[in-house]
């Protein structure tokens, strides 16, 4: 049971963590234009 006192506060930073990254991302452009990069990959250059 004192496992739990240490899990669950951690797991919830690691949420947080990954939240603030995803957002950071989303923020910083990350997922724009995902199109073009997707049929970039299949044109001959």
């Amino acid at each position: 049971m004192d496992i739990l006192f240490l899990l669950v506060p951690l797991s919830v930073v690691l949420v947080l963590a990954i939240l603030a990254g995803l957002w950071w991302a989303v923020e910083r452009g990350q997922f724009e234009g995902i199109e073009q990069e997707a049929s970039r990959i299949l044109q001959d250059d």
